[in-house]
């Protein structure tokens, strides 16, 4: 996926979780170039596939990477790289050193001026009301823009969902004044 967004875009991505069932190999690479005064926020669970003998993690592996780019009228400058590659060791992906027996994870992309340390704390206290374990790392400013990183490690879908809609509630009655996002699909 290729997303510009200009001058003053707003982009809120929130896709369903991700679910890798038996033998997957999912590679997925998402670019994006934004102005200094662009918005994003994007979200991304993956969650365990289901398996006719009951075990779970029987993928191979994902690679989901991002590439985030600040276009300025000097040209553009790379804002932040997100890798991430889940391969289980023997299909287990809970393992300690791993997942640390999490079988859940939940990232939260987020790029605007108004990005600080401020922000990134109070996102990560907004954390501690969850089952779910999280950290957050800020990025680099560019063209006075800047970024952050939250993951999150949880046993449950749901439980990710409520974590990223709750930082994501957050930012939109901060900067825009809008209520929290109501995706109700049931």
């Amino acid at each position: 996926m290729t997303l510009r967004l200009g001058e003053g875009a707003r982009l809120e991505l929130m896709p369903d979780q991700l679910i890798a069932y038996r033998e997957a190999s999912y590679r997925q690479r998402t670019s994006v170039t934004l102005r200094p005064s662009s918005s994003l926020v994007m979200a991304e669970v993956v969650t365990p596939g289901w398996s006719p003998d009951g075990a779970s993690f029987r993928y191979e592996e994902l690679r989901l990477r991002t590439e985030i780019h600040v276009e300025t009228d000097g040209g553009t400058e790379l804002l932040a790289l997100d890798n991430l590659l889940i391969r289980p060791p023997l299909n287990d992906v809970t393992g300690l050193g791993f997942m640390e027996g999490f079988s859940h994870l939940g990232s939260l992309v987020v790029v605007d001026s108004r990005v600080d340390q401020a922000l990134a704390n109070q996102l990560h206290a907004l954390t501690a009301g969850h089952n779910a374990h999280a950290g957050i790392s800020l990025t680099r400013t560019v063209a006075g823009t800047a970024g952050l990183v939250l993951r999150a490690l949880s046993n449950s879908t749901g439980e990710l969902n409520r974590l990223l809609g709750t930082c994501t509630a957050l930012l939109r009655d901060r900067w825009h004044g809008q209520s929290p996002l109501d995706l109700r699909k049931y």
